[in-house]
């Protein structure tokens, strides 16, 4: 199949996967918390984590020790706040250190103000400080880095603080990119315009039309500011919106749906499960 395939369905209850097939599961990816909202966490296959917000916090402790490699978005809350708990729960059960990528930036914050000793401890040095169960990884925009046949590319995106979002290619060379937080750039459809295919594009759009202005002062996408963006995208990708911010769910579908007549989107949630055979 030439595009992607949604089911709503719970990720712990997904089909046996085919080998060949890569599986991508929308464990949260709300702007908020509530009853059945969870922040930004995307499970890729079941090893490589990107971004861990609190939907990590719905796996079951089987599938969070298959996780060997975290991907962070950037520094904020909702996309790192489950990671020291998810390597906590672990602990006792990782043969090998899980790798944690970030900016320098994002690795510094990790470093000073979770990983501390006054937050949480610093699971780079425990059990020692030769043979931590966490190891950070410096990245930087254009690093592309292999895992298992599968790549994942880092592209600079635009935010308040410094951010990236990934390009994750499977190994029949399917395209599914993740924006991470951003608004308006160029840096985001000019990596995504240098791939043959997109099959998706998971993007947030944060807050409504009628908050243009906060949106432009957090650096978020607004379906406005959005469907303007996309014009600069080659691509024809399946849209999966994100990071919609509780109580305001109604305005923003509203919007995307009138700024972006000419795309198929989904409003995703948690739960949600995609393949690319």
């Amino acid at each position: 199949m030439n595009r992607c395939q949604v089911w709503i369905k719970n990720t712990q209850n997904q089909q046996k996967k085919d080998n060949k097939a890569m599986w991508i599961s929308i464990l949260g990816c709300s702007g908020g918390i509530g009853p059945g909202n969870r922040t930004t966490s995307i499970l890729i296959d079941d090893d490589i984590l990107l971004d861990a917000g609190s939907g990590v916090g719905d796996l079951q402790l089987q599938q969070m020790s298959r996780i060997r490699h975290v991907f962070i978005s950037h520094s904020h809350l909702d996309h790192i706040a489950f990671l020291p708990f998810l390597v906590d729960s672990i602990f006792s059960q990782i043969k090998q250190p899980i790798q944690v990528y970030g900016l320098p930036e994002t690795i510094k914050a990790l470093r000073d103000h979770i990983f501390n000793w006054v937050i949480w401890p610093d699971f780079s040095e425990l059990p020692t400080k030769d043979n931590g169960v966490m190891s950070f990884n410096e990245v930087s925009a254009g690093d592309v880095i292999t895992i298992d046949q599968r790549s994942i590319t880092v592209v600079p995106v635009e935010h308040i603080v410094p951010g990236i979002g990934f390009i994750v290619t499977s190994e029949n060379s399917k395209h599914f990119a993740f924006s991470g937080d951003t608004a308006t750039n160029d840096s985001l459809w000019h990596a995504l315009n240098q791939l043959d295919n997109l099959e998706a594009l998971m993007i947030e759009a944060g807050y409504p039309n009628s908050m243009e202005k906060l949106g432009t002062l957090a650096k978020h996408y607004t379906p406005r500011s959005l469907a303007k963006d996309l014009k600069k995208l080659k691509h024809k990708p399946h849209l999966l919106i994100s990071h919609i911010k509780p109580g305001l769910e109604i305005q923003i579908s509203e919007d995307l749906h009138q700024e972006l007549k000419d795309y198929q989107l989904t409003c995703i949630k948690s739960g949600d499960s995609l393949q690319f055979d």
